[in-house]
């Protein structure tokens, strides 16, 4: 695998290597934060309120539109009065009915999963609310519903791109079913978030040498390298699956995911397998040929835990875990990464931790020579008519 490190500190080759600009799409997020935070207040969300509070909110979404579901039941934490479900298939569950709210989000506003929700919604009577593209397929069902409707424009930016503009609309919505406390999505709450996505912003930007950046820290030590993310609370856990769909879709880097405690249970046998304790041992003599060839092979590929981390929520079993967990890692000799959600609130602290990644998964595609922007293969696996990427 070529890594080219040189990248990183030459400004002129990143911005050749970046022709859609990128990086420059993900600088605007704190910009996305608050143009749809007003956008969203605008627009009638506030009469979702009028029937009480919902029996449970469901976040319908494909693609990458998909973690705005996570991303807001996260954010809404377990505290929450009613379940917050997420659903990327056709229609909806058999479960969902009157009494319950529908936040359908698509960025382009055509994902026939969530326009077949939208309208599966309305039919059953369900409060509803859409969020995504104008004079989209999207707006025009929603306004057929008399369903609110906020209005995201994508300024040229491709969906993964705009996942703080897809998600405030709806932790907005979420917040008219007075359902979270203001502490959890208000305006202060919601500035927080974006003051802190302006600091990865400066702290992140290209010209930002490599040791200081921690976006370009975090992209050298995922090259070669197979990371394993784990997450220790739900909010880390949604973090860490946004990464490995950015590590995905910017640097066609695969990644695998888990989270604490269960992660410690299924998947610790990784530490020990072909790319853990394994390939740092190397081969065993007894092994065939057809088994020595494919551990040859994985002797280049190294395992990497990425250990994602709120200290201001764990669990004390799960913060007792995953001391264990990097210790059990350092006797095998796996390489671990920490990183620490920062901020008071929840939306500060995933914004802390997605905005790392977004911007890690641009410069490791760089790194590796890959322009972060085209995803051939989606378009290939995509129908033309309906693209969720």
């Amino acid at each position: 695998m070529g890594v080219d490190e040189g990248i990183l500190d030459d400004v002129a080759r990143l911005t050749a290597a970046d022709p859609a600009g990128m990086l420059l799409h993900v600088a605007s997020s704190a910009r996305q934060v608050r143009e749809s935070a007003v956008l969203a207040q605008e627009s009638a969300v506030g009469s979702l309120a009028d029937d009480g509070r919902p029996r449970a909110v469901l976040v319908a979404g494909a693609g990458s539109s998909a973690a705005i579901g996570a991303a807001l039941a996260a954010v809404a934490g377990p505290e929450c009065p009613v379940p917050m479900i997420s659903s990327s298939g056709f229609g909806l569950p058999g479960w969902v009915g009157v009494t319950d709210a529908v936040i359908a989000v698509s960025g382009s506003g055509r994902s026939a999963q969530t326009l077949s929700a939208l309208e599966e919604a309305d039919r059953r009577g369900c409060r509803v609310v859409a969020v995504g593209a104008p004079d989209s397929p999207l707006a025009h069902l929603a306004d057929r519903s008399r369903a609110p409707f906020v209005a995201v424009a994508a300024d040229g930016r491709p969906t993964r791109a705009s996942f703080w503009a897809l998600l405030i609309p709806a932790l907005v919505a979420v917040r008219s079913l007075r359902i979270i406390p203001p502490a959890i999505g208000g305006d202060a709450a919601i500035e927080a978030a974006a003051a802190r996505l302006e600091d990865l912003a400066l702290r992140c930007r290209p010209t930002s040498e490599t040791f200081v950046s921690p976006a370009k820290v975090l992209a050298l030590e995922l090259a070669g390298a197979l990371p394993l993310l784990w997450g220790t609370t739900l909010l880390t856990a949604a973090a860490a699956g946004r990464g490995a769909d950015q590590l995905a879709a910017n640097a066609g880097y695969p990644a695998l995911l888990g989270a604490l405690p269960d992660a410690a249970h299924v998947q610790a046998g990784i530490l020990d397998g072909a790319f853990g304790i394994r390939a740092a041992a190397g081969t065993p003599e007894d092994l065939d040929d057809f088994f020595r060839d494919r551990v040859d092979q994985a002797e280049s590929v190294r395992l990497r835990l990425v250990l994602l981390r709120d200290p201001a929520e764990e669990h004390p079993t799960v913060t007792r875990q995953a001391e264990a967990v990097i210790a059990a890692a350092a006797e095998r000799g796996v390489a671990v990464t920490e990183l620490s959600a920062q901020g008071p609130s929840r939306l500060e602290r995933l914004a802390s931790l997605v905005g790392l990644f977004d911007y890690a998964s641009v410069y490791l595609g760089l790194v590796l020579g890959l322009d972060p922007t085209p995803v051939a293969a989606a378009r290939d696996l995509a129908s033309a008519e309906h693209p969720v990427i």
